[in-house]
């Protein structure tokens, strides 16, 4: 029934349909369109709406009201740079407060993505790649920090496109090589080995979208008139 669905699932909806590009760059976001769209009232999508423009998929203009935000590339290249910080973090955390049932969920994602490896399916490793990278994100024992994580993933879904990696199974060696470090609790081998990771990864990506550039204001003119004393 209409008004039954939360507004975190109505933001959750909301976020998916802008990653996948349903609702693209620049669209207007209008209340009632919305709330006819995911069958709810127009007040969780009200609420939805001022969760996703804190973390930055939507803005407000000026006689336009909400709409999706349009990123520069200078704000898609920072993703990949605070990606390059806040996961071997979340690597670190993780190996000092994961719990017994993330590394059966982490070991089974890496068995999955070894065998899918050998044979090369690429849709399948990417999903797995994902969930590999959520679940130690769940396992860091702090919701702020999980929260970052995750939102920092959606946005760089959202902004880029993966391509198949040539080297595969390299790829969940590494992950591999994380999980047996956070499997014995040592934080800074984790922390290493994500950070050699993504930065080993950062060739397979590739912007979805032509996006904006970013505008800078000219410089001041010089004041060349020159006073007397």
């Amino acid at each position: 029934m209409r008004g039954h669905i939360s507004a975190h699932a109505v933001c959750t909806a909301i976020r998916d349909d802008i990653v996948s590009g349903a609702l693209a760059p620049g669209s207007r976001l209008i209340e009632e369109i919305l709330a006819a769209r995911y069958g709810v009232s127009r007040v969780p999508v009200r609420e939805a709406l001022r969760t996703l423009q804190s973390e930055g998929f939507v803005t407000t203009r000026h006689h336009a009201g909400a709409c999706v935000a349009e990123p520069t590339e200078q704000e898609a290249a920072d993703l990949l740079d605070i990606r390059a910080l806040l996961e071997p973090l979340g690597a670190a955390r993780a190996a000092a407060r994961r719990s017994p049932a993330h590394l059966k969920v982490l070991r089974g994602l890496v068995r999955l993505g070894r065998e899918r490896a050998r044979h090369g399916n690429p849709a399948d490793l990417q999903q797995l790649d994902d969930w590999f990278h959520e679940t130690l994100a769940q396992a860091v024992g702090s919701p702020s920090l999980t929260a970052l994580l995750t939102q920092l993933r959606r946005k760089i879904e959202w902004m880029y496109t993966v391509e198949p990696p040539a080297r595969a199974g390299e790829s969940w060696e590494e992950h591999g090589a994380v999980l047996d470090a956070v499997a014995r609790g040592d934080a800074d081998r984790a922390r290493a080995l994500m950070a050699a990771h993504v930065e080993r990864s950062l060739p397979v990506y590739r912007l979805r979208r032509p996006l904006k550039t970013e505008v800078r204001d000219p410089k001041p003119p010089v004041n060349t008139v020159r006073v007397r004393p």
